[in-house]
């Protein structure tokens, strides 16, 4: 018997979204961030819609960029982590993939590898992510390098990733404009900065090239603002069904460790969805869910195929119902903040064993 969770994706969605990418951003080109499995929406399936209509895509690594091109994308792709030896640098040459460099070891592996073919790259400033990348003050010294090396095709672009862009009021985000113009106002090559939240809210970021990742599927990239509310629909809509109802009564527990009681006659609803299916287990007590469109909480702890759900305010419901965990009609940026997680992390865990329909 197959699994009855489901992951509806409406591939529609997914091109309104980039059409408020490019509503946003008029004058900049459009890099796709499809790595993690595109958010968990599946990287190869999402390819297949947006990689006619955006000027590049971008994944984490070589060998996400090497299914694409198996799978006959060869639209420009970028590999944002870049190469960590010489068989990745090599691949990279071979597949025709750009390269973010942003550690003085694959300087090195550029210099004394010899390729067939030069490779895009696209130098990373750390601006103040403390994560990726060289100081802005090496940019002149490092863009000349690059510039001169023989493996280098053209001059490469010039990269930041913003840290705060999500809470747009934030200092952090002026400073580290600041630093990158500063570090590259005389310099040539193309730049990238924005995120989505920053091509929402930050437009003095939006450069060259913009990176949009959660906008494209449909969840919030900003702290205080809805998706609904900023022009966004979400593309996954996962859902199971009801497959047990059962009555509690007053002062009687629900699920492992008994972490919920009854404090009155209660009508309980089982639904076919766990934490193997990428539900997450530390959705606490009154996570909403959707039951045939209505809301209802979340009750005792979800287990690795089930969760619970206090069914005694509907009116009608029936073993068979439709139960709605995020998506059309519940937000995913809603679970994930009763789940104290973010929309990310909950897209990105889907299982595979989920059913994927496509509409």
């Amino acid at each position: 018997m197959r699994r009855t969770a489901s992951a509806r994706l409406c591939l529609g969605h997914l091109s309104a979204n980039l059409a408020r990418v490019r509503e946003a951003a008029p004058d900049s080109r459009v890099m796709a961030v499809i790595k993690a499995e595109a958010y968990g929406h599946g990287m190869l399936r999402v390819a297949e819609s947006l990689a006619p209509r955006v000027d590049a895509l971008a994944v984490s690594c070589l060998d996400e960029a090497a299914a694409l091109r198996e799978a006959g994308h060869h639209q420009p792709i970028l590999a944002l982590q870049g190469f960590k030896d010489e068989r990745d640098l090599r691949a990279a040459s071979q597949l025709d993939v750009a390269v973010t460099v942003h550690e003085d070891s694959q300087l090195r592996l550029l210099t004394a590898t010899r390729l067939h073919r030069p490779v895009r790259v696209w130098l990373k400033l750390d601006t103040g992510m403390g994560r990726l990348g060289f100081a802005p003050s090496r940019a002149a010294e490092l863009v000349a390098a690059l510039t001169s090396d023989p493996n280098v095709t053209a001059v490469p672009g010039l990269m930041t990733h913003l840290a705060c862009a999500d809470a747009p009021e934030r200092p952090e985000n002026a400073a580290q404009l600041a630093r990158f113009e500063a570090a590259t106002r005389h310099l040539p090559g193309e730049r990238s900065l924005a995120n989505s939240a920053a091509i929402l809210a930050l437009p003095d970021a939006h450069a060259d090239w913009v990176r949009p990742g959660i906008m494209l599927y449909g969840g919030s990239p900003l702290a205080d603002q809805s998706a609904a509310g900023l022009g966004l629909r979400p593309v996954m809509t996962l859902s199971t069904r009801l497959i047990a109802i059962h009555a509690l009564a007053p002062g009687e527990a629900v699920g492992y460790g008994a972490t919920w009681r009854s404090e009155r006659p209660t009508r309980v609803g089982v639904a076919a969805i766990g934490y193997a299916d990428g539900y997450p287990r530390h959705a606490p007590n009154g996570t909403p869910v959707l039951v045939r469109g209505q809301r209802v909480p979340l009750i005792g702890r979800v287990s690795m195929d089930m969760i619970t759900l206090d069914l005694t305010d509907l009116e009608t419901v029936q073993v068979g119902d439709v139960v709605t965990l995020w998506g059309e009609g519940l937000p995913v940026d809603e679970v994930a903040t009763a789940a104290r997680t973010i929309s990310y992390d909950l897209l990105c865990r889907v299982h595979d064993r989920v059913q994927v329909v496509t509409g």
